[in-house]
């Protein structure tokens, strides 16, 4: 990756500073009177893989002696060159997408749908050539983007799903005996589809996605398909009750054998809405289902999206019910959770951060809740991710009135 000129330039600030990179997050987070970046950050900031927020940038600017609005111009001006290049990368993808998919006529008629599920829709509805390596080269670029929800912003991974749903939609047609295997990969793309919508605030264009998603289910007689859709679905603005009962037939979905690790997700979320609910029994006897699908969870051999569902997935599942059951086990599950993700940030902690730092609020521990609080702010910051925001504004929520800076921080990240 090329080095921004605004990354030289915090990292000349530093050395003139004479601060090692740890010094230096101490610095800022003296100015700042609380703990808002580590070491990890400023690592980032210098390797331009993350540029600070404004907020960031004021502390910076006390702790290097520098003027405030000099850093703020650079950072706009470093924030515009990130945008270019991305847009410039994205459009070089979906060159590359088009150049290996596009097939002459493989679509009549379906390029008049308005929508990419619209058109993936009238897709299924057509009769079926295209070779193997093609096919496995979309059904691999299906599954990476369900990866690549915990490292992009949503609008940019909305982008590329979108435009990856309308490759395998032009190929569709044409796929003979591999039509099953690219409907499903197709599914798998229009959920995440869904679930990228539901998250910017576009809720009928979700369950549009997942609609089409459970066509897709049904199209290649492939349930756990649908079960992905109800799942994805349950963290929508339903009925409490619509929620469990979404959630109780994906559990019927994905039973039998090559299915443990979306059972272990799919109990895992009743779990979540059933601790909501103040359902004791039926949370606790949900989340030991989860732990012990996952026991014999097999991500190799089973759909693409359930990579997701890692030790930290299910470590913020456990988490999310004991705190909201205010359960002795939090604690230890906390422990837990916190020795896994270690000194590193993995994909997902971000995550195991936030529904840590909200347990321990809900659960009473203020003091433990607040430090974490501090620490899933400045991961947040360092990895956006699509769930992290979210996470944000509940810890912003679930702060003491004595915390409003922090609380103020956390809405900004959301926002």
């Amino acid at each position: 990756m090329t080095v921004d000129p605004f990354a030289l330039l915090l990292l000349k600030l530093r050395k003139q500073a004479g601060r090692t990179q740890e010094q230096q997050a101490d610095a800022i987070n003296a100015a700042s009177g609380r703990i808002t970046v580590t070491r990890r950050e400023i690592s980032r900031y210098e390797k331009s893989e993350n540029i600070p927020t404004n907020h960031t940038l004021e502390h910076i600017a006390v702790a290097c002696g520098v003027p405030f609005e000099e850093l703020q111009r650079e950072a706009k001006a470093a924030r515009a060159r990130r945008r270019e290049a991305r847009r410039r990368h994205d459009e070089e993808d979906l060159d590359a997408m088009k150049r290996r998919t596009v097939l002459e006529g493989a679509i009549i008629g379906v390029s008049a749908a308005a929508e990419p599920w619209q058109r993936l829709a009238a897709v299924l509805q057509r009769g079926s050539r295209v070779d193997e390596a093609s096919v496995a080269a979309l059904i691999d670029r299906a599954a990476d983007l369900h990866l690549q929800e915990l490292s992009l912003s949503p609008r940019h991974l909305q982008y590329k799903v979108e435009a990856h749903l309308d490759a395998i939609t032009a190929v569709l047609p044409q796929a003979g005996q591999h039509e099953r295997a690219l409907t499903i990969a197709a599914g798998e793309t229009a959920a995440l589809a869904g679930w990228v919508a539901w998250d910017l605030g576009e809720h009928t264009k979700a369950d549009a996605y997942y609609k089409v998603t459970e066509n897709c289910a049904a199209a290649a007689g492939h349930p756990p398909l649908r079960a992905l859709a109800l799942t994805y679905a349950s963290y929508g603005g339903h009925a409490p009750l619509d929620k469990l009962r979404y959630l109780h037939q994906a559990a019927q979905d994905v039973r039998g054998r090559g299915n443990a690790a979306a059972a272990a997700w799919v109990h895992g979320r009743y779990a979540e809405e059933a601790a909501q609910l103040g359902d004791d029994a039926q949370a606790l006897q949900a989340l030991e289902r989860a732990q012990f699908a996952y026991d014999f969870a097999d991500h190799t051999s089973e759909q693409a999206w359930v990579r997701f569902v890692t030790p930290y997935r299910m470590d913020s599942l456990a988490l999310s019910v004991y705190g909201q059951l205010r359960r002795a086990e939090l604690i230890t599950t906390a422990d837990d959770a916190l020795t896994r993700l270690g000194d590193g940030l993995p994909d997902g902690g971000v995550v195991v951060l936030g529904d840590l730092a909200i347990a321990l609020l809900r659960g009473g521990d203020v003091e433990q809740g607040g430090h974490v609080a501090r620490k899933f702010a400045a991961a947040a910051q360092a990895k956006p991710t699509t769930m992290g925001r979210d996470r944000a504004h509940a810890i912003a929520g679930s702060l003491p009135s004595d915390q409003r800076e922090l609380a103020h921080h956390l809405r900004q990240l959301a926002s």
